[in-house]
């Protein structure tokens, strides 16, 4: 949320891949040897192969299913295009997009995680109002990750590039209890995020640094902050935020300069926070 983190190295240099806070790691698979792809057909990658299982198919073996935010062909097309559009407009928009959603001082405030990266050389903050209460909001929060409860981003442009994503509609309880030191990962062959704050239902900060996660020599780090506040009338606020820092070298560029890590981290935040709204909204 990636949601885009720095998720691997090669030969000393950062690969940045489409998985949730970019050169990617490998290519799309082809399209040719997939049969006619319908709007509702529900697509994932497993080991680089593209597989269609279609939404009729479960209902005729009278499985009760939910659709995974972001699977499908068109969800695909969307996310690539936003992307593609923001990178573009970028001069334009990038001072309001780094603020999206946030009322009031909300982007200027001090939030859980901050320290961590105390001078960032950039940063955002993102925010929506979500007619749930904190304790609603938490559950979808708790479970994000790799392997966990995905990201509610675009599953299928993000399996295209191999990130193994399943993004769940459905409240995971294996997942439900994140702990300080356990790391969460955007990326299965990738050093995970660390948890350095857990207190909900308000507050879970992801703390990046290769250095410290044992990948070799640091160029940089980040932060991954969730933030949930409770509002007048049983509703919420949910903020995220991330913060950058890296040494001035060609590689700490590369991998945590604004562009184009910015516009694609907002592509994909602005989905995962609209999906959670959805979910914690529909289960109030």
């Amino acid at each position: 949320m990636a949601v885009f983190q720095m998720c691997n190295h090669t030969n000393g240099l950062p690969e940045t891949t489409m998985c949730a806070p970019t050169a990617f790691r490998r290519g799309p698979p082809a399209l040719g040897g997939i049969p006619a792809l319908r709007q509702d057909d529900r697509i994932d990658i497993e080991g680089g192969n593209l597989v269609a299982e279609r939404d009729s198919d479960n209902r005729r073996l009278g499985h009760r299913t939910a659709p995974s935010p972001g699977v499908g062909v068109l969800a695909a097309l969307e996310g690539a295009a936003l992307i593609v559009w923001h990178l573009v407009a970028t001069p334009f928009i990038r001072r309001r997009r780094l603020r999206w959603g946030t009322v009031g001082t909300e982007a200027t405030d001090p939030l859980p995680g901050d320290e961590f990266v105390p001078e960032p050389k950039w940063s955002y903050t993102l925010g929506i109002a979500v007619d749930a209460s904190p304790e609603a909001v938490w559950p979808w929060i708790a479970q994000i990750g790799q392997g966990r409860g995905g990201f509610y981003t675009y599953q299928t442009l993000e399996n295209m590039f191999g990130c193994r994503i399943t993004n769940t509609t459905e409240i995971l309880p294996d997942h439900q209890h994140p702990a300080v030191g356990e790391g969460i990962y955007l990326y299965s062959d990738a050093p995970p995020l660390r948890i350095e704050i857990v207190d909900p239902p308000n507050a879970l900060v992801l703390f990046g640094s290769p250095a410290e996660i044992g990948d070799g020599e640091s160029w940089g780090a980040s932060t991954w902050q969730f933030v949930v506040k409770p509002g007048s009338d049983g509703d919420s606020r949910f903020l995220t935020r991330g913060r950058y820092d890296y040494a001035p070298d060609w590689k700490s560029r590369l991998a945590f300069q604004r562009f184009p890590l910015e516009a694609i981290t907002f592509v994909m935040s602005r989905k995962m926070m609209l999906e959670i709204k959805r979910l914690a909204e529909r289960d109030s």
